[in-house]
């Protein structure tokens, strides 16, 4: 018995549905580290990196979470290494994720839908990596 790939799973997207993922994924980091931590728009950032790190790191630490995030944002949108930017953006979610809901949890909003929307979050960013075309090293 032979089988066959639903069409739903071969068909490619939309040209414009890649480019408008990445910038979507590239918006979620420059609203979290650029406006919320950098700018302290949310100071519960702050309080949470505080909980992790204790109060006398927590400013210095959040903005550079924050610069962190906001230079993922770029590198998203530069379209380079989508993979291993992928495999960091994991990474990153993964650790901050771990460390909130052990060391800060009482800051958190819901504990619970966040790691389902960080989920879904991560599966987005995998899916736009994984369907990204890789560029050719070109000859010198």
């Amino acid at each position: 018995m032979r089988t066959t790939t639903p069409v739903a799973c071969r068909r490619r997207p939309s040209p414009i549905v890649l480019p408008l993922l990445r910038y979507a994924t590239a918006g979620v980091w420059l609203v979290f580290g650029l406006g919320f931590k950098v700018l302290g728009l949310v100071p519960r950032h702050e309080r949470i990196v505080a909980a992790v790190l204790g109060p006398e790191f927590a400013g210095p630490a959040t903005i550079a979470v924050g610069v962190g995030e906001t230079l993922l944002a770029c590198w998203i949108l530069s379209g380079r290494w989508p993979r291993l930017c992928a495999a960091v953006q994991t990474a990153a979610i993964a650790a901050m994720n771990t460390l909130e809901l052990v060391h800060a949890r009482e800051h958190l909003l819901a504990p619970v839908p966040m790691v389902v929307l960080n989920t879904i979050f991560l599966t987005v960013v995998w899916s736009v990596a994984l369907r990204t075309p890789t560029q050719k090293r070109e000859a010198a």
